[in-house]
């Protein structure tokens, strides 16, 4: 087709300052146009927290050490060697903390050490190298016996803030988990041991991928080529994502592309209801628009980060209907999730924050996002769901942009999705999933730090150079796993 994108046809890759999101109320890109030196300013006049900087630029350079990190004979990969600990907010109610107590007895079973099973607690405005100084640990080391490996936080980000965890995730494999009542808490516990415990899950060998191509829409014609596309058949004539997976778990897996013109809502709720008598996939791959509404409206809790589908007619035709877009509220009653992991690469698909952090104007502050920060209702209603919930969600907070996909001078950038989808089939603990992403964020952390401090000391550094890379630190820290780390897709009992 005419306006087809490929590595070696750059057009459409010279302006890396995509427009991700659709406000639901307009119809159009919920963020307008923002040039280099207008990200460079946001980059330099709100820089990231100087010593959290320097505490992962510390963090990074022992991790290129044998010797530093985790230690030498603990696997991290392992759930029994590296430990597994939840933690609430010091006030978190009670009959929240009793929901999990199951969950809890599960991992001490499973694990079988005491010393690395924990049930810690958060304390109002702890910061991340705080937190883990309270517990007699330095950010950047891996110490089970203080601190698990693996981390369930639980609780609403207005009590554990998003940056506490997305901070913690650059050195130990987190999780999140919030619901508005109790029985959200109990029915995923519930859902998870049953998994674990089942002869066999209720899933397949297949991983799904879907995406659409809206009209006149840079951001989905570049995931859908660039993202979608290449991830399940293979870029450039190499094997796909799903063959190498097979060959490297023992498993023949199989994968349903779903091509931009049937990724509709319709062919989306048939992944999440498969026919009767058929195993649901136990992987779902989704590349879109995540619709955004303006703060305070009464869609925004039950709407906000929702899909959207092909269905959409295409920008400047007015506000979305709802048969345009994916929402919690379209999950119906009978659906069959449970066992299922979804990654969705979409603007606020796992939450939002109170505050905007790419909409600046200097002497004002941030524009609100939202009253309060909150997690996405499409993957509550996935993780909680009365006929068993999904195992995990990998969503992302704020807007996704395709610094993802494509980095400047050097086309598109696979890898850390490959490795995403590889650990999960692979069976590996879901809280391994981001881990190419934290590398990402804290590269990119580094990298923002150091070139604004040249910049400031007078050396000739681009509003692009700074702008690219303020861009993919915080898409690269955007990326959350709701749900349990510790839990795991049991590819030998697949059906």
């Amino acid at each position: 087709m005419a306006d087809e994108i490929t590595t070696d046809n750059q057009t459409g890759l010279d302006d890396l300052i995509a427009f991700n999101g659709i406000d639901a109320t307009t119809g159009d890109y919920l963020i307008n146009p923002m040039t280099d030196a207008d990200a460079s300013r946001i980059a330099i006049d709100h820089p990231q927290d100087k010593n959290l900087a320097n505490a992962i630029n510390t963090a990074k350079r022992q991790a290129e050490v044998e010797h530093l990190g985790a230690a030498f004979d603990v696997d991290l990969e392992d759930v029994t060697q590296a430990g597994w600990a939840i933690v609430f907010h010091k006030d978190e109610d009670q009959a929240v903390k009793d929901a999990f107590t199951p969950l809890i007895e599960h991992r001490r079973k499973q694990i079988g050490d005491d010393n690395i099973v924990k049930v810690l607690e958060y304390r109002d405005g702890e910061q991340v190298i705080q937190w883990l100084a309270r517990h007699k640990i330095k950010f950047g080391l891996v110490e089970p016996e203080k601190v698990p490996y693996y981390i369930l936080l639980v609780g609403s980000p207005s009590r554990i803030p998003f940056v506490f965890g997305q901070a913690l995730d650059v050195v130990y494999a987190v999780g999140r988990l919030h619901f508005s009542a109790v029985d959200g808490y109990q029915r995923y516990v519930e859902s998870v041991l049953e998994y674990d415990k089942a002869a066999k899950v209720p899933n397949g060998k297949e991983i799904v991928f879907w995406g659409p191509r809206n009209k006149n829409d840079k951001p989905t014609k570049l995931s859908s080529e660039l993202l979608i596309k290449p991830l399940a058949l293979g870029a450039e004539g190499g094997k796909s994502v799903i063959e190498r997976a097979s060959k490297s778990a023992k498993v023949a897996y199989t994968g349903r592309l779903i091509d931009p013109e049937n990724s509709t809502k319709g062919n989306l709720l048939s992944v999440f209801k498969p026919g009767a008598g058929k195993p649901g996939p136990c992987l779902l791959f989704t590349a879109s628009h995540g619709i955004g509404w303006p703060n305070g409206h009464e869609n925004q809790a039950g709407a906000q980060g929702a899909l959207l589908c092909q269905d959409f007619p295409g920008r400047g035709l007015g506000p979305l209907k709802p048969d345009h877009y994916f929402a919690a509220a379209d999950l119906p009653k009978d659906a069959r999730v449970h066992g299922l992991v979804c990654f969705h690469f979409a603007c606020f698909s796992a939450g939002t924050p109170e505050a905007d952090r790419f909409s600046y104007q200097p002497g004002t502050p941030p524009q609100a996002l939202a009253p309060n920060p909150f997690f996405s209702a499409l993957p509550q209603a996935l993780l909680s769901h009365p006929n068993g919930g999904a195992l995990g969600v990998i969503g992302h907070v704020e807007r996704a942009w395709q610094n993802s996909i494509i980095t400047a001078g050097a086309g598109a950038q696979l890898l850390p999705f490959e490795n995403a989808i590889g650990f999960i089939v692979k069976g590996l603990p879901l809280g391994s999933a981001l881990k190419e992403f934290n590398d990402v964020f804290a590269a990119s952390s580094v990298s923002l730090t150091n070139e604004i401090r040249n910049k400031d000391a007078g050396a000739d550094v681009s509003d692009r150079k700074i702008a690219e890379l303020w861009l993919e630190r915080n898409d690269a820290e955007g990326y959350v796993l709701m749900g349990d780390p510790a839990v795991r897709v049991r590819k030998d009992a697949l059906s």
